[in-house]
């Protein structure tokens, strides 16, 4: 039974049932479900992951389970159950002068925005939700999604600390999605794609055919979209708009219980999707980095979810290591040097194609 023909055989079964009202409602939920269970899942380790990293960063021992009774279990691996625990079980608190429609959407907008997200993600040659012909401008599209939410967070909190931060948020992330798709429009040039599965099969034949590899600029390029991915997904360095030395807690602090939990869960979120995309478009997503080896579907997952997982590591690493950026700081090496050095790279890929092919 090869992998082939169960797809197949599902797909018969898919139209065999199509038209079937019950089945289609079956057939939306069935992969959400599964998705959101996915998200959860890796938010648990990447947390653990994140307290364990930053503790050894600060030359500590970070969760562990000690003696009797409740504690968070061997190495402390349950510790991030433990947090969302106790954030699903605090009280949820909404102010008196909030705009209370407008601040219970805010943070399940953030979410429904990192979630779409997943859709046009590859994981294997026959695993991804969605293969559009546009992935990857859609991924960028969609990751704007996260501003609205997060200047509703700030005006519906009827609060001048929530307000500041959501302000900043739309200043930091519009401004960095411009670096961040001038880069991607490398990955474009090279591939003459924007379908994600076609990114990714133009990168096969093993690690030197992969676009970070294939000339200077396109290393350039990985490097500033990596750069403006964290300051897109509000991370150290570059988390302005909830920088507690300054604003408390930012747009997210009139918020408690499950919904500021869902702050945090579409922030692990949106950092798997521009870490998969990075992988995707400059790390030959679910290809071996090995041409004929470890190319089998299995694979295909270990390889993406590696890469994906390695710069998300990166990002942790990156946040335990670098003090915060102040606003101006952080305006400036958009405008002033990520900007200018992205459209450069573009002339400098267009001219290198062009002479040595």
């Amino acid at each position: 039974m090869t992998v082939d023909w169960i797809f197949e055989w599902l797909n018969g079964l898919f139209t065999t049932l199509s038209g079937n009202p019950f089945f289609l409602i079956i057939a939306i939920l069935v992969p959400c479900l599964a998705l959101f269970g996915f998200i959860t899942v890796y938010a648990f380790v990447v947390i653990y992951m994140e307290l364990k990293v930053s503790s050894f960063i600060q030359d500590k021992v970070g969760p562990m389970g000690q003696g009797v009774g409740l504690h968070a279990g061997k190495w402390g691996v349950l510790q991030p159950i433990a947090d969302a625990l106790k954030l699903l079980t605090k009280e949820d608190i909404i102010p008196e002068s909030a705009d209370k429609p407008l601040f219970i959407m805010a943070p399940f907008m953030i979410f429904i925005g990192a979630f779409i997200g997943f859709i046009a993600l590859p994981f294997g040659e026959y695993i991804i939700i969605t293969d559009l012909n546009i992935g990857i401008f859609y991924i960028l599209a969609v990751g704007s999604f996260s501003v609205i939410a997060l200047i509703l967070a700030g005006w519906a909190s009827n609060n001048k600390w929530s307000l500041y931060g959501g302000m900043r948020s739309a200043a930091q992330i519009v401004s960095y999605e411009i670096p961040a798709g001038l880069s991607i429009v490398v990955v474009i040039m090279l591939s003459s794609t924007l379908s994600m599965q076609g990114i990714v099969k133009y990168q096969e034949g093993g690690i030197f055919n992969w676009i970070i590899f294939t000339n200077p600029f396109a290393f350039v390029a990985f490097f500033i979209y990596f750069i403006s991915a964290m300051a897109e997904t509000n991370r150290t360095p570059f988390d302005i708009p909830e920088a507690e030395s300054e604003l408390v807690g930012g747009f997210h602090t009139e918020y408690s219980g499950m919904r500021f939990a869902f702050f945090f869960l579409s922030e692990y979120a949106n950092m798997f999707v521009v870490s998969g995309v990075a992988a995707t478009g400059f790390l030959g997503g679910w290809q071996s980095p090995i041409p004929g080896y470890f190319n089998t579907p299995l694979w295909g997952i270990f390889w993406m979810l590696s890469k994906t997982m390695f710069l998300v590591f990166m990002m942790i690493w990156m946040r335990w290591t670098f003090p915060r950026l102040r606003v101006d700081q952080l305006m400036n090496v958009c405008w002033k040097v990520l900007l200018p050095i992205s459209l450069v790279n573009i002339f400098g890929v267009g001219i290198w194609t062009l002479v040595f092919g």
